[in-house]
Parts: C-alpha cells; sequence; structure tokens
C-alpha cells in the first residue's frame, strides 16, 4: 500500500513468565535461585504474545481489532503507541499519533476543567494555541459549561469521562488509537462519541478500534482483524471477520456429543448466505440440526434471542408453530429452517438453541449462544424492537 500512514511488518514479541522484584531483598535470593536452576526452564517460560503479524492502513481507513482476552490485543495496542518495541519486526506511523485509550487519564483532582483540558491537551500534543481554539468546542461537547471553573475531584465518574473523552477526540492526529472508551456516559453521550468517531475518520484521519464491543466495531469499521494466540488469523470486512470470531468461539463450547441428543448445528444468514450483522426489519433464516446417539422422544426444536444483558426477547418452538414432536434413533440427524422477519432495533442479540422434550419438561441440550448477531439500524429506533413508526398526522400547533 503506497499511501499506508501506519505499517506493521512481520511482528513479534516475546515475554517472559515471572515475578517482578522490586526489592533488593527479593532479588538476591531470585538471582541466585536463577543461577542455580537449568537454563532449559528458562526457554519454558518465554511465551509469544504476539507472532508474525503484519498489515497496512491507508488514510482514512477505520480498521477494528478483535478477539478475545489474552489473545494479543493489549500487546499490540502498547507497540502502536510506542510503549513497548517489538521483539523482532517493524511497527511505523506516518504523521502524529495520538491515543484514546484512558480517558482522563493525566487529569489532576485539584484542578478545574479548564484547567485540565490545558493540562490533558497539551500531554495530548496539542499546542496551547490550538487548545484555545478548541476549546469552547470541547466544552459544549463534554456538556460541561457551567462545571468548567469547578475542581475534577467534585465531579461525577460520568462528567469525568465525557470531559476526557472531549479532551482526547478534539486532537487531529494522522492515526488515532481507541481502545473501548465509547461507552462513556448515558445512551446519548455514547451516540455523540460515535457520531465525532465517524467525523474523524471522514476528515482523513485512520483509526484503530481496540474492543469487545461488536456492535461499536460493526458501526464505525469496515474493515476488521481478528487476533487469537498472537496471531492475525483473519483480516477483511468487518461482517467477515467478525463471523470468524464467532465460529471460533462456538467452536470452543464444551463437547456435547456424549448426550443422547444434542445441538450439531446453528445457521443465522439471509438470502446471500451466512452473516454476523443484519438490517432491522430484513428477512433471515435460522437453520439448525440435531443428532441423536440414543433413542428420543417426543423431541422438538426450540429457540430463543437475548440482547445484550441476555434479557430473552423473543422464543418459540416448532410444536408451537404446529409442527408435532418426533422421534429420533441413534444416528439420527434431524434439521430445521425458520423464517423470521427481523423487527429488533439496533443491537447485538445472541441466539439460544434447546433440543428439547415437551411432555417431559426435559432439556437434552442447551446451546447458547449458537449464534450472535448485530442489527443497523435504518433509522434511530431505539430499544429492543423497531415497530417502523409512520406519521398519520405531522405535528400541528393551533386551536382545537
Amino acid at each position: 500500500m503506497p499511501d499506508a500512514v501506519l505499517r506493521v511488518d512481520h511482528v513479534y514479541k516475546k515475554f517472559r513468565r515471572g515475578e517482578i522484584h522490586d526489592s533488593l531483598r527479593d532479588l538476591i535470593p531470585a538471582l541466585t535461585g536463577r543461577y542455580l536452576r537449568s537454563r532449559e526452564l528458562s526457554a519454558d517460560r518465554e511465551f509469544w504474545a504476539l507472532r508474525d503479524v503484519s498489515f497496512e492502513l491507508g488514510r482514512g481507513e477505520a480498521v477494528g481489532i478483535i478477539g478475545r482476552n489474552g489473545a494479543g490485543k493489549s500487546t499490540m495496542l502498547k507497540l502502536l503507541t510506542g510503549i513497548m518495541k517489538p521483539t523482532r519486526g517493524l511497527v511505523a506511523v506516518r504523521g502524529r499519533l495520538s491515543a484514546l485509550i484512558e480517558v482522563g487519564a493525566g487529569f489532576h483532582p485539584d484542578l478545574t476543567g479548564r484547567e485540565n483540558v490545558f493540562l490533558n491537551g497539551s500531554i495530548l500534543g496539542m499546542s496551547k494555541s490550538e487548545i484555545r481554539g478548541k476549546f469552547d468546542q470541547i466544552v459544549e461537547f463534554a456538556g460541561l459549561a457551567e462545571f468548567i471553573d469547578t475542581p475534577v475531584k467534585r465531579y461525577s465518574s460520568g462528567m469525568y469521562a465525557r470531559l476526557g473523552f472531549s479532551v482526547a477526540a478534539h486532537v487531529d492526529p494522522d492515526v488515532l488509537l481507541v481502545d473501548e472508551v465509547l461507552s462513556v456516559g448515558d445512551h446519548i453521550f455514547q451516540r455523540k462519541c460515535a457520531e465525532r468517531m465517524r467525523t474523524v475518520v471522514e476528515s482523513g484521519t485512520t483509526v484503530v478500534f481496540v474492543s469487545h464491543n461488536l456492535r461499536a466495531v460493526a458501526e464505525l469499521c469496515k474493515r476488521s482483524i481478528l487476533i487469537d494466540r498472537g496471531e492475525a488469523i483473519a483480516d477483511g470486512p468487518t461482517d467477515e471477520v467478525i463471523r470468524a470470531y464467532m465460529d471460533r468461539s462456538r467452536d470452543s463450547r464444551e463437547d456435547a456429543s456424549s448426550k443422547p441428543v444434542y445441538v450439531s448445528a446453528v445457521t443465522f444468514r439471509n438470502a446471500e448466505g451466512p452473516r454476523a450483522t443484519f438490517r432491522s426489519g430484513e428477512r433471515v433464516w435460522l437453520d439448525m440440526e440435531f443428532t441423536a446417539n440414543q433413542d428420543a422422544e417426543g423431541v422438538t426444536f426450540v429457540f430463543e434471542i437475548r440482547d445484550e444483558a441476555h434479557y430473552q426477547v423473543f422464543t418459540t418452538s416448532t410444536d408451537r408453530m404446529g409442527h408435532t414432536c418426533f422421534a429420533m434413533r441413534p444416528g439420527d440427524h434431524a434439521r430445521t429452517s425458520i423464517e423470521l422477519d427481523l423487527h429488533l432495533a439496533q443491537g447485538t442479540f445472541h441466539v439460544g438453541v434447546v433440543a428439547y422434550r415437551p411432555g417431559a419438561q426435559h432439556a437434552y441440550d442447551y446451546w447458547f449462544p449458537a449464534a450472535t448477531f448485530y442489527v443497523r439500524p435504518e433509522s434511530d429506533a431505539r430499544g429492543t424492537a423497531n415497530l417502523y413508526p409512520r406519521t398519520a398526522q405531522a405535528p400541528t400547533i393551533g386551536p382545537r
């Protein structure tokens, strides 16, 4: 990529497992023990947090980095910020880099909001004149005009986070690193944060977003990178990478194949095939398969959809839809496909599937989450369901 502003070239990072000694009393015995132990033992204490990771980012590109805890995301973030150096390989940034990682880091509790705006802005690389020119925008964005001359130690945690985000979000870098900070404040402020990030990308800033929040990644980033056990195993369109991430998460579930009947396959798809993101109101299909190891009577398919807080928003079963329960013999595979109109508002949702015997009220197997998907908003509908509101009569003012 000739116009790349950030390049990670065959990067490796090695750490050593062990204790950190902060006193001479602890260090001397540790050094003695290390001398007496064999060299082979020390090799076992080394591990690679990142292995041969390479990617390039162009100007104005927003890229998400996702993965499980311990996958290597935080290590990559520290290498990109320059906090750590790679053991092997190269990290190169063209232009000014800023990190929106821990909002409010560097705030002094005894200083006022105004004073902390200048302090924090300087830490993030802004000049005094630049901060002055953006001061009113920063305060307005945070919604703290009436408290700006109050010491921040008297702020609530939400006010503190809002001011910290606002300062960092008004830096104009060439590359911006973002780490799990788009969830500060209330719902309205979170929307402002997301909109601000989109504005930053549209202005030509390259954004690297490291997050567990798949909804936020899907909203902001067209491209994502999946890191697992220190390796970049997927790099491409966000929907495909999120689906690869969820497939790997499903593959790690406890083996259920010893149960009499178990859920052996679940696919959530639209007309084009399996996906992780859908439009509100889109027609989708849920494909399910059960496999039997033993004789089983009166089996039915049950599925549910839960929101991010794991509240159940919908559930039904094939017997409630008018299909009789069925018997299964060892080696049988039972399959069904359910068509749904996805009248859900924006959010992340999880699918649970149960192999169930209604008469005995017995669950042979329960797989949750068997699939996870994200619904993109077509409008600013909030809540759980999208009822597709239409104005029957425009608001009018006048006599009755």
